[in-house]
Parts: C-alpha cells; sequence; structure tokens
C-alpha cells in the first residue's frame, strides 16, 4: 500500500510540474474524469499550490472532485464558481478570505445536489442578496458565513435550510428575533453567535435547539445562560457573566469551558451549576477570578489556562488537587513562582506541556520541571532563567540548569526567548535527541549557539533571533537533516549574500530574516510559493570572516544599544558597500573606532 502510495505521489507531481505538462493531460480529459475523488482532490489541491490552477482548468474535474479549498485565493471571482457550480459531486468548497466573492458570484451554485459543506467567512460582499442562491441547495449542512455582510435579514432566510446542524455567524448583526426564526432548525449542533446582538432574553430561545452541543457567545451581552441540557462546549469569552445553566432540568455534559476575558459578577454562581465530572477543558485566562476554590472538584481536567490570572505560590495546592489528569498547563503571566513549581511537581505525572511565560521563575524552577516525566513542551521565555544555578559552598560554583531537561525523554518543544541563557548554559541541549522545535532570542547569544544545534537529529523548527550571528557561523553551519524551517530575524550582522548562500546549500530549510520577501504565511495571504522561502534583510554590513575569543566578541557588542548598532549598520549602507572586503567601516568620529563591534 505504501508502495502504491509513493507511485501516485509520483505520478501526480509529475502531471502538475508545469504548464506544459498540464497542457498534455487536459487533453485526455474523458481519462481524468474517470479518476477516483481522492486522487482528483489530490491533483487539484497541488496544481493549486504550484499556481497551475485557472478557471477554464476547473472544467477537467468537475466529474471526479468532490473536495474544493481555495481559502484566501484572492484571484477566485464569478468566473471559477461558473465552472464550480458544475461539479456533480461537490461536496465541500472553501472561499473564506475570497474578497472579490459577491452575492451575484454565488448564482452559479443555485440547485448544487451535493454540496453538503460551505465557507464563505469573511467575505464582505456577501449580502443577503447572495444568500437567496443559496436556498435551493437543500443538502446544505454546514454554512459558515461570519463577517460577511449579512444583516439580521439575511439570518433569518437560513430556517429554509432544515438540514444545517453547523451555522457560523459570528460577527454577524444576529437579533434575537433573528435567532428566534432559526428555532425550526431542529438538527442544529453547532452554532456561533460571537459579537452577535443576542441578548439574555434571546438566549431562551437557545433551549428549543435538541441537538445543540457547541455555542459561542463571547464578545455579547449575554450575562445569563438558561440550562442548556445537550450541550458540550461553551465559549463566553469577554462576557459580564452573572449565571450560567441555572434552572431545572439535567446539567449540560461540558467537556469544554472557556472563560478567557470574562467579567464575574459572582464568581460562586458561575460554577456552581456546571457539572464538573464530564469537564476537561477549562480556560479563565485573564478573566477576573480571584479565588480558585472550585477547581479540587474538577478531577477529570486534561487542558487548565490560566494565564494572565491570579494564581499564584498560595492558590498551587488548588492545581495539585487535579493535576492526575493534566496534560495542559498554561500558568503564563501569573505570580506562580519557583516555589509554586516545586509542589505542582509532584502532582502532574501525565502533564504534557507546561508555560511558565513571563512568570516570576528562576533556574531552580527547572531542576522540578526536569522530574515530570512525560514533558513534550516547555515554555520558560521572558523569565528569570540563566542557564545556571549558583551552588554556594567552600567554593562558588555554578551548575548547568538545562541539564536536568535530559531526563525528559519526551521533550519536543523548548521555548528560552527573552531570557538571560548565554552560549555556554546551552551545551546540554544538544543531547535533547527527541527536541523538535527550540526558540531562542537574546543579544547574548553568539555563533557558539547556532553551532551547538547541529546534533538535534529530531530538530525541524529552529528559530535563533537578535543574535550576535556571523557570516563565517552561517556558512559552517550544518543544520539536521530534519530541520525545515531557520529563523534568523533580528540577527542584523548577518548579510544577503551569506543568507542566499545558505539557502542555496540547503534549499530545504525554509529560512526567515528581515525583508527582502515576505513570508506567505506572514502576508496571511494565499500565496503559496516553492519550499525553499528566503526572507532577508535589505543589503547588511559586511563582516571580517576571521575567528576570535567569544569573550572578547559579546564584550565589544554590548558597548552599544540596539539603537546605536542600527545607527551604525545604516550609516555603513549610505556610504556603499566593499564587496571585495570582509568589512565596510562606517564614517564616524575618531573617539568612536575603540566601540566598533568587531566580527
Amino acid at each position: 500500500m505504501e508502495t502504491e502510495t509513493r507511485l501516485v505521489r509520483i505520478c501526480i507531481e509529475a502531471a502538475c510540474e508545469t504548464r506544459e505538462s498540464v497542457e498534455k493531460w487536459r487533453r485526455q480529459r474523458r481519462t481524468l474524469e474517470r479518476i477516483p475523488s481522492p486522487l482528483a482532490d489530490a491533483m487539484l489541491r497541488r496544481l493549486l499550490h504550484r499556481r497551475l490552477l485557472f478557471p477554464s482548468l476547473l472544467e477537467v474535474f468537475k466529474q471526479s472532485v468532490e473536495v474544493v479549498d481555495l481559502r484566501g485565493e484572492n484571484a477566485v471571482d464569478a468566473e471559477w464558481l461558473a465552472y464550480l457550480g458544475a461539479f456533480r459531486y461537490l461536496r465541500s468548497l472553501n472561499l473564506a478570505d475570497c474578497r472579490k466573492i459577491n452575492g451575484s458570484a454565488l448564482w452559479a451554485l443555485t440547485g448544487m445536489t451535493s454540496l453538503r459543506e460551505l465557507d464563505l467567512s469573511r467575505c464582505a460582499k456577501v449580502t443577503d442578496a447572495g444568500i437567496k442562491h443559496l436556498l435551493s441547495i437543500s443538502t446544505l449542512e454546514i454554512l459558515r458565513i461570519s463577517e460577511t455582510g449579512l444583516t439580521a435579514d439575511g439570518v433569518t432566510l437560513l430556517s429554509l435550510l432544515r438540514n444545517l446542524s453547523v451555522v457560523d455567524l459570528g460577527g454577524l448583526p444576529v437579533t434575537d428575533t433573528a435567532l428566534s426564526s432559526l428555532q425550526v432548525l431542529k438538527k442544529l449542533e453547532y452554532l456561533d453567535l460571537w459579537g452577535s446582538n443576542i441578548s439574555n432574553k434571546g438566549t431562551t430561545v437557545l433551549q428549543l435547539f435538541p441537538k445543540l452541543s457547541f455555542l459561542n457567545l463571547a464578545w455579547t451581552s449575554v450575562t445569563r445562560l438558561p440550562n442548556l441540557s445537550s450541550l458540550e462546549c461553551l465559549n463566553l469569552s469577554n462576557c459580564v457573566i452573572e449565571s450560567v445553566f441555572e434552572g431545572d432540568g439535567n446539567k449540560a455534559p461540558l467537556t469544554k469551558l472557556i472563560y478567557s476575558g470574562a467579567t464575574f459578577a459572582n464568581e460562586a454562581d458561575v460554577f456552581l451549576h456546571i457539572e464538573p465530572s464530564f469537564l476537561s477543558f477549562l480556560d479563565v485566562s485573564n478573566s477576573s477570578l480571584q479565588g480558585f476554590y472550585f477547581l479540587p472538584c474538577m478531577k477529570m481536567l486534561e487542558h487548565l489556562d490560566l494565564s494572565s490570572s491570579m494564581m499564584g505560590d498560595d492558590s498551587v495546592e488548588f492545581i495539585a488537587c487535579i493535576g492526575a489528569n493534566l496534560r495542559n498547563l498554561n500558568l503564563s503571566k501569573t505570580r506562580v513562582t519557583t516555589a509554586g513549581v516545586s509542589i505542582l511537581a509532584q502532582h502532574v505525572p501525565k502533564l504534557e506541556s507546561l508555560s511558565l511565560s513571563h512568570a516570576p521563575v528562576d533556574d531552580l524552577a527547572i531542576t522540578y520541571i526536569g522530574t515530570i516525566p512525560s514533558l513534550k513542551v516547555v515554555d520558560l521565555s521572558n523569565t528569570n532563567i540563566t542557564g545556571f544555578i549558583q551552588q554556594v559552598g567552600e567554593e562558588t560554583n555554578l551548575i548547568p540548569s538545562l541539564t536536568a531537561l535530559q531526563r525528559l525523554n519526551c521533550l519536543q518543544s523548548l521555548n528560552l526567548e527573552h531570557t538571560q541563557v548565554m552560549d555556554v548554559a546551552l551545551d546540554p541541549v544538544s543531547s535533547f535527541q527527541e527536541l523538535s522545535h527550540l526558540s531562542l532570542k537574546s543579544a547574548s547569544l553568539t555563533d557558539a549557539a547556532l553551532y551547538n544545534m547541529s546534533p538535534l537529529s529530531k530538530l525541524t523548527n529552529l528559530a535563533i533571533c537578535d543574535a550576535v550571528l556571523t557570516n563565517s557561523a552561517l556558512d559552517l553551519f550544518r543544520p539536521p537533516v530534519s530541520l525545515k524551517k531557520l529563523d534568523l530575524r533580528g540577527c542584523w550582522l548577518l548579510t544577503k549574500e551569506a543568507i542566499s548562500s545558505f539557502c542555496k546549500k540547503h534549499p530545504l530549510v525554509e529560512v526567515r530574516h528581515e525583508l527582502l520577501g515576505v513570508s506567505p504565511s506572514d502576508q496571511g495571504s494565499c500565496d503559496r510559493s516553492s519550499p525553499s522561502r528566503i526572507f532577508l534583510k535589505p543589503s547588511q554590513m559586511h563582516r571580517k570572516q576571521g575567528k576570535m575569543p567569544m569573550s572578547e566578541f559579546i564584550d565589544q557588542r554590548l558597548k552599544y544599544n540596539r539603537e546605536e548598532l542600527l545607527s551604525l549598520l545604516y550609516q555603513s549602507l549610505s556610504h556603499g558597500s566593499a564587496p571585495d572586503r570582509g568589512l565596510v567601516m562606517p564614517k564616524m568620529q575618531p573617539d568612536e573606532k575603540d566601540k566598533l563591534p568587531l566580527g
């Protein structure tokens, strides 16, 4: 089966290689129409990825393709939909963020007999008139129209689509009256109403949806929610909450509850009617929560987000009481210190992800973290970590704190951005053989930090930002075979030529650096380019390639703050470059020369 999959993949690659290869099989239209739908879907995706798909080419897929994902494709317009409307077996169509799609373009979809899922999220030109074209698609089960141009009147039209089970109306001005008109949708299981105009009075209609399991009322004026006995997931983020699920009947079997950014009028009432025996996911981050007395009864919790809350060492015992099943714990921007971590570490045997970003913890906390056997993800960014523990005795010794993480045989991701960790403190990291993601960001890091990463055989994502990396370091760096992304943003000493040379040697590694090109993902656009993408800074100051003691290099670098260094950099650029020399000297006064950073 694996051989067949590989063979099929090779065939698809060959068929989608160039415009010429596409034109060859395009003439064999009958053969293409008979290929299985999964293969046709894969070929369509590959053509889209290669930027080889155009409207008229869609015609050859109309008898085979079942799933079309065009999200974010800015070129998609009425012409594309004219062809897609003829797709006989199309089940799912994603047009999210296609800015040219408007109401009249949707006319081409009228009467489709197989379409079950349609996503028009953030197609701002789609209005009430456009929705009318969809009312003849009786097979629709999933409809996402968040942040479109619909009004409350347009929402009421959806009552004619009786098979809808998933409806996303996020960001639309849905009123109590409009919601009431949807009560005929007895199959409704998923309803997203974030940012709507629903009031407490309107929420009573929600009890008329017997299968409703997901409800999002974030950013609404709802303060009181009646008992919804079938609900499994509830989002009331950024709401002012007075009571939830107050009323008679069976309690909702909630498994996921999100109160992020919420303000609680009465904390006791908010959790009073919550059935804890099913709850596995709780997010109260950035909320007004002051006490955590409700936690001990939530024994089934696996995910707990307390970030930006008042959680401190005095309340850590509440987490310890339910630690047996916890897998994800977020304590970033809390008051938890190393003392609190020492308590937690003894009670969370299954914990896989721990975030202490911006928490007042130090290197001693790492020794406790190293005793949590199942940890896969550790975030210690923006903490007081230095990489060393000072052992006081007859002689003061510095013990590398990261050595404690060597006991974590499952550790896959480590974030040490904005800490005081320097090169020598990173030596233990080279032995983390399961590590796939490593993030570093500090002006105290130099070439040695990059060299230490070569032995990490499973590393796929490496970020060394704002570091004092030289061209020589990048030239000598031998990335692990598994490396896919290398983020060097803020490493201003690197030149365009050095980064380009690295990319030519390692074409499968996506390199990020300021900015000659912009990452498609950074743009939020649909421009999917080749696997080797280079993001470079405008022509940088060249550097000497000679070696020197690291300590001397760091001392020279740290004479300057970032603004002064950038001033020197751009001053040098204004005087041109010398391509045959390793260093371009900026024009400066004689008494400034002793401050020049060495390289």
